[in-house]
């Protein structure tokens, strides 16, 4: 059996001030709900975390900027460490993430020991 490696998928999405509906919210609760656990049931997951949209920036020479990254119209949304035998079973198991439903992306990357 091939030793699993970790992968993080990195969520992102354009910001948006628009709130969703409660029905919306009910749903996107469900999908994530069901990505999450299928990576879950099969032992595969290691962890997941989402960002708020408020943030503080630290610059090299110590100056503060009061709100979050955004290259590309895009922020980082959260992320979820996963394992994985390879980087293509990374992503497909990537492929089924609900932020692309959003118009989101999801960058898969192997993590590195330190």
């Amino acid at each position: 059996m091939e030793k699993l490696k970790e992968f993080m998928l990195l969520f992102r999405m354009e910001p948006s001030n628009q709130q969703p509906t409660p029905e919306q919210l009910s749903e996107m609760h469900k999908q994530w709900g069901d990505f999450i656990g299928n990576i879950a049931m099969q032992g595969k997951l290691v962890s997941t975390h989402q960002l708020s949209f408020e943030g503080k920036q630290i610059a090299a020479n110590q100056s503060i900027t009061e709100s979050i990254y955004i290259a590309n119209n895009q922020t980082l949304a959260g992320n979820m460490v996963l394992k994985a035998i390879s980087i293509d079973q990374a992503v497909t198991l990537a492929k089924k993430c609900p932020i692309l439903l959003m118009g989101g992306t999801v960058e898969v990357r192997q993590i590195q020991p330190m």
